[in-house]
């Protein structure tokens, strides 16, 4: 463990900022970034870090800000950073991290997650894309669906049943998968937005090398958790600053379309608009107390906490905006045009309309909230595991649709 301080910390980030000019555009400043180990400073020496605990990353996240540098992860490469680098530190080779870890970093390539499957969601376990192996490579056929930026990512976190007779949890290999490769197909998906974030990928005898395999044959479910785990920090434990995000559009909102002073309406709606402030600061403040508590490596089912009362808070919020705005409420300003994001971020819409239509895919992405509340149950409360009849026998038997 590295001894370096905050102020030491501090005066790195700072330095940061005198040696690169503002002008430098992202890729520049943020590979800088990560050859300096500012990146994820509880990573390791040489792998954009410096062997620290996860908190003091908040130390150089504070000077960069006050320096003018705010690029939040989810916006560059919100797969790739929040869940991808985590799981190919802690399962990937030494040529694999050296590989990707700094490009993904920089936002240069893209990630997107390749679980998903339409007869496996939230049974990820239960999927049915094959890999065999064939010499030095992998052959892959299957079908992925929900797969958020596969338009415009390099690489796929790709989870494949490899061992059909083993029992499902037990069967599958992680892998990353270029998705450049020759028979990867990419179809959209449009939301209720209109965008089309999402994706369907078409697997047909794609080629992987056995070198781009993450941890061993048969023990991608160990991968799995880790990145799972990972995309319910990322998604539920942000710490963004007070009255900042999805509260300060309902904020917004009350200012311009109060009701009149006085009457009914005006003090039922404050109650609600006041209540829901007051669960999003405590929220933040959870989380900020989860993150300065966390030590380097997987975390934990406390993860499942955030996201879970991120989703059912941020589908509140934004039900009680489109509320305040009374009949205007009603309408869609954009229409729903059929768009497909051009960049690796979730879209930098700030308009009520779609932010409310957009939270409704909260309670599923990551996991569903239902889902949230098992792991919570199971893990944390100490209940009964649901029961689980296919957990023990082959997959190949299992009957699917």
């Amino acid at each position: 463990m590295s001894d370096i301080g905050s102020d030491r910390l501090r005066d790195m980030a700072r330095q940061l900022l005198a040696d690169v000019p503002v002008a430098a555009d992202m890729a520049t400043f943020r590979g800088e970034q990560f050859d300096r180990g500012l990146a994820c400073v509880h990573f390791p020496v040489g792998r954009g870090g410096l062997g620290l605990e996860p908190e003091a990353q908040a130390v150089v996240d504070e000077e960069l800000a006050a320096g003018g540098r705010r690029y939040q992860n989810i916006s560059v490469n919100p797969i790739g950073i929040g869940m991808g680098m985590p799981t190919v530190l802690a399962h990937g080779t030494d040529e694999m991290q050296d590989r990707l870890l700094r490009p993904c970093f920089c936002g240069e390539e893209i990630w997107c997650q390749l679980f998903s499957e339409p007869g496996a969601g939230s049974d990820v376990a239960g999927l049915a894309t094959r890999a065999v192996l064939d010499g030095e490579e992998w052959i892959v056929d299957g079908q992925k669906v929900w797969t958020t930026l596969a338009h415009v990512s390099r690489w796929g976190l790709l989870l494949a049943r490899t061992e059909p007779e083993q029992p499902k949890h037990k069967g599958m290999t992680y892998f990353m998968l270029d998705m450049q490769a020759a028979g990867v197909e990419v179809r959209p998906l449009h939301q209720i937005t209109g965008e089309a974030e999402f994706n369907e990928v078409f697997m047909t005898n794609v080629r992987i090398p056995d070198s781009m395999r993450l941890g061993a044959r048969g023990g991608g479910w160990g991968g799995a958790i880790t990145t799972l785990m990972n995309e319910r920090v990322a998604l539920g434990g942000e710490v963004p600053p007070r009255g900042s995000g999805s509260i300060s559009t309902l904020a917004n909102e009350w200012s311009a379309n109060a009701p009149p002073g006085g009457t009914a309406a005006y003090h039922v709606a404050r109650d609600r608009v006041t209540q829901l402030w007051i669960r999003a600061e405590l929220l933040r403040l959870t989380n900020r107390r989860a993150r300065e508590a966390a030590s380097a490596g997987l975390p934990g089912p406390e993860g499942a906490v955030g996201k879970l009362l991120w989703a059912e808070l941020n589908k509140e919020i934004l039900e009680c905006a489109v509320d305040v705005r009374g009949s205007k409420g009603m309408v869609h300003a954009h229409g729903y045009p059929k768009l497909r994001p051009e960049k690796a971020g979730v879209s930098d819409s700030f308009e009520t309309s779609r932010m409310f239509l957009r939270a409704r895919a909260n309670s599923i992405e990551g996991g569903t909230s239902e889902i949230m509340r098992n792991i919570l149950g199971e893990r944390v409360l100490g209940l009964p595991k649901e029961p689980q009849v296919d957990r023990e026998i082959p997959w190949s038997t299992i009957p699917r649709n």
